[in-house]
């Protein structure tokens, strides 16, 4: 999975999620008094990086880190969040640092499901890549954006960072 733009729903913190379905429900004209209780179902959704035999890698711009979606006690919270879920084994988690010299621009965010199913998300909709052309297509882009991102101590350097940010 690939995120330009916020932090990826498996990886949410209730508080966060809250402040991200808010600026959608915002966006869209739609009602917000039913966002704490999609905050939470969201949360439901994320216990799958916890289950045995899943495998997820994560790629996120470290302009993520810096967005702030909710107040400061969300994000430093969800800040929090990242720095705990990129420990779990299942979890790979890349930050791509700003800094970085770039083998290729923000894209989309999107979600890549094996080789079978690629999810691009758009302003308006949400749309499912399936010819394995195109597949192949996001796949590479992954790999030239995963080569560009940093890992582990330094991974977690650039979210602690983010966190002082927040002060």
């Amino acid at each position: 999975m690939y995120s330009s733009t916020v932090v990826p729903g498996l990886l949410q913190t209730e508080g966060y999620a809250a402040g991200v379905l808010g600026i959608a429900a915002r966006f869209h004209s739609l009602p917000t008094d039913d966002i704490a209780e999609a905050a939470r179902a969201r949360m439901d959704r994320s216990r799958v990086i916890h289950e045995v035999g899943h495998r997820f890698v994560f790629l996120l711009e470290e302009a993520v880190l810096r967005y702030q979606v909710g107040d400061g006690d969300a994000m430093a919270a969800q800040l929090g969040q990242l720095l705990a879920v990129g420990a779990l084994p299942a979890v790979s988690l890349g930050i791509i640092p700003m800094s970085a010299p770039r083998a290729q621009w923000p894209e989309e965010t999107f979600h890549i499901y094996d080789d079978t199913l690629v999810s691009v998300e758009l302003v308006s909709a949400s749309v499912n890549v399936t010819q394995p052309s195109e597949i192949a297509l996001y796949s590479k882009t992954f790999e030239r954006l995963r080569s560009m991102a940093v890992y582990g101590a330094a991974a977690r350097g650039l979210i602690l960072k983010a966190i002082e940010a927040l002060s």
